[in-house]
């Protein structure tokens, strides 16, 4: 019987290897020619680094920073596949930056210099009295083999708890429905921390975000239909003609084998169900997770990655520190909806076999990923999330007048209009 399917299969990869060998050369090849061109794309991008300053006194909520984001997304657009192979086009994104250096505190916005128009025209309809200048890259000064004999750094990337229509711990939980004096602005511990640093130590926290369509709402839609007891259909995509034709083949010989053993009438029967709500039996607390995630999704969103580091001389080098700011970000974690966790995939110091000796070499990859915002877009299921404009905008904002932190960068004098008896000439 083995005997007997083997010679089959024989016969079928020596019949038709001028069919199998084109397709998996086709498979083997795909990802290294995607690779290059993508790297041949990346080479011809032209970035500008923005620094936002701000006046003294904001009187603004987050709210402001979520209709940036908001205009933001006008620049979304998927490349077609044509152009993905034939160019290696990928979609465009930003990289939405803080930087912590030696106790002052920056702003920045790295975006493609065709976009700049877009950044700028979006921040000044938010905040008029905003100062957004063209600078130069503040990474270059790291040296792209750290660490080295006289520089250490630390660093790691951020990933959620749960699905990404899950939604985090936002903004209006801190400002809406209380007065001035009750609100408390969830960036500013973030920013005492930053202010603390000693003159040769810094933090970067870089926010990659790339506008997508609305597709990412479907696996929202999908978890509040089994929340209240919907069915729910599974999409069913046609593959490649090998991997099709094998599958048929398996399922073939699988019901040969249990007609054979329980006979005809052995076969599973199609059994309908018969669909029943649930709403009336939700707890309180599903149908709040319900709602969020309804709300959630109600948005549109971006793909996001956020990645931060530390570097200073390993003389006043403290690994601790770059603990303190990724726990900035579990104050908006929650045990039933979403929270951040580090991604220990790219973490430096994964592993237990030469733990030390391989730490270096990851920790070069990690900063190597920093200085490039390295953003695998196209690949977000493995790193990654999907995040809407309100959670963007509760991560990063401008804060607001009852954010004390002396060391903000911001503006020197305030604007003003010119006098109206001011003689013309």
């Amino acid at each position: 019987m083995l005997e007997d399917a083997l010679s089959v299969y024989k016969y079928i990869i020596v019949s038709y290897w001028w069919i199998i060998a084109p397709v998996a050369l086709f498979l083997f090849s795909n990802k290294y020619w995607l690779d290059y061109m993508t790297k041949k794309y990346l080479m011809e991008l032209k970035w500008i680094m923005l620094e936002i300053k701000f006046p003294r006194e904001v009187m603004k909520t987050p709210k402001a920073m979520e209709q940036f984001f908001a205009g933001l997304h006008a620049a979304q657009k998927d490349p077609k596949k044509k152009d993905r192979y034939l160019k290696g086009t990928l979609a465009p994104w930003f990289s939405i930056e803080i930087l912590g250096h030696g106790g002052g505190i920056y702003f920045y916005v790295r975006t493609e210099s065709k976009y700049r128009n877009l950044v700028e025209s979006h921040l000044y309809a938010q905040y008029p009295q905003i100062e957004i200048m063209e600078v130069e890259d503040y990474i270059f000064n790291l040296p792209s083999e750290t660490p080295t004999k006289e520089l250490d750094a630390w660093g790691t990337e951020l990933i959620l708890n749960k699905e990404d229509a899950y939604p985090i711990r936002t903004y209006p939980v801190f400002f809406e429905d209380k007065e001035a004096e009750e609100r408390t602005d969830p960036i500013a511990g973030l920013f005492e921390f930053l202010s603390s640093l000693n003159p040769q130590e810094s933090i970067g926290i870089h926010i990659l975000i790339s506008p997508t369509d609305d597709k990412w709402k479907e696996s929202g839609e999908k978890l509040v239909a089994k929340m209240v007891g919907k069915e729910v259909k599974t999409d069913k995509k046609e593959g490649l003609l090998v991997i099709k034709e094998s599958s048929s083949w398996i399922h073939a010989i699988i019901d040969g084998i249990i007609k054979f053993f329980v006979g005809e009438s052995g076969g599973v029967k199609d059994v309908k169900k018969e669909e029943k709500s649930v709403i009336p039996f939700l707890t309180p607390g599903q149908k709040e997770v319900a709602m969020a995630i309804e709300k959630n999704i109600s948005k549109i969103g971006f793909k996001t990655m956020i990645r931060f580091l530390y570097w200073a001389p390993k003389e006043i080098f403290d690994k601790d520190k770059p603990t303190v700011a990724a726990g900035f970000f579990r104050q908006f974690n929650t045990q039933n909806l979403n929270g951040f966790k580090i991604n220990k995939k790219v973490t430096p110091g994964r592993g237990k076999i030469f733990k030390k000796r391989r730490e270096i070499g990851q920790k070069r990859f990690f900063v190597g990923i920093f200085k490039k915002r390295y953003f695998p877009g196209h690949k977000i299921k493995t790193r990654g999330f999907i995040f809407n404009i309100e959670e963007l905008a509760t991560i990063f904002h401008i804060p607001g007048t009852f954010v004390e932190a002396e060391k903000l960068s911001k503006i020197g004098a305030k604007k003003g209009s010119p006098p109206s008896d001011l003689p013309m000439i």
